[in-house]
């Protein structure tokens, strides 16, 4: 049974990222936002349900290849040539175009809707994040998502390797 030091210890190493998170001028984030090189890499939690909806809705609307999602629940996935820990991919959503530019979190989710030029949607949604007010209110808020997400319901359970291989359509891939 968790006592009252130990839930206040956990509810303080889950909210002190977030509380600290500096949303003015977080270190990946503090320069302004490079045009993508088409195709754009998208690393995405495939053990994540909501994740894997998210991304196999943008690869149905990708006719012109422009996004190749990579899956990095996958047994084979690899960091290393990345340069980015397994860690920092599995807290938030990267996107990597193909001068090797690195996008994280919102700023991902904006490269990938600039994917979709024929689309007033996604380039409202683009054109709103990119807002001085409203950029550090998002990024604050997919933070916040960030750390719930791996709380989720129907979460698939983790390999004992970090990583699992999951029944996935072959189209995927």
């Amino acid at each position: 049974m968790l006592n009252e030091h130990g839930f206040l210890l956990r509810l303080q190493t889950f909210l002190l990222p977030i509380i600290s998170y500096n949303v003015d001028q977080p270190e990946h984030e503090s320069r302004p936002m490079p045009d993508p090189h088409f195709p754009l890499r998208i690393f995405y939690d495939g053990a994540c349900p909501l994740c894997s909806r998210e991304i196999e809705h943008y690869r149905r609307q990708d006719q012109a290849g422009r996004l190749i999602p990579v899956d990095i629940s996958a047994a084979d996935f690899n960091p290393e040539p990345f340069g980015i820990p397994l860690s920092a991919f599995t807290f938030e959503l990267h996107a990597i175009d193909q001068a090797g530019q690195i996008y994280r979190g919102v700023e991902a989710f904006r490269v990938i809707w600039q994917a979709f030029p024929d689309s007033t949607g996604y380039r409202t949604l683009a054109t709103l994040v990119a807002l001085p007010v409203i950029n550090p209110l998002a990024r604050f808020g997919y933070r916040v998502f960030a750390r719930l997400r791996p709380f989720l319901p129907g979460r698939r359970a983790a390999c004992a390797a970090g990583t699992c291989q999951i029944g996935r359509d072959s189209h995927l891939h």
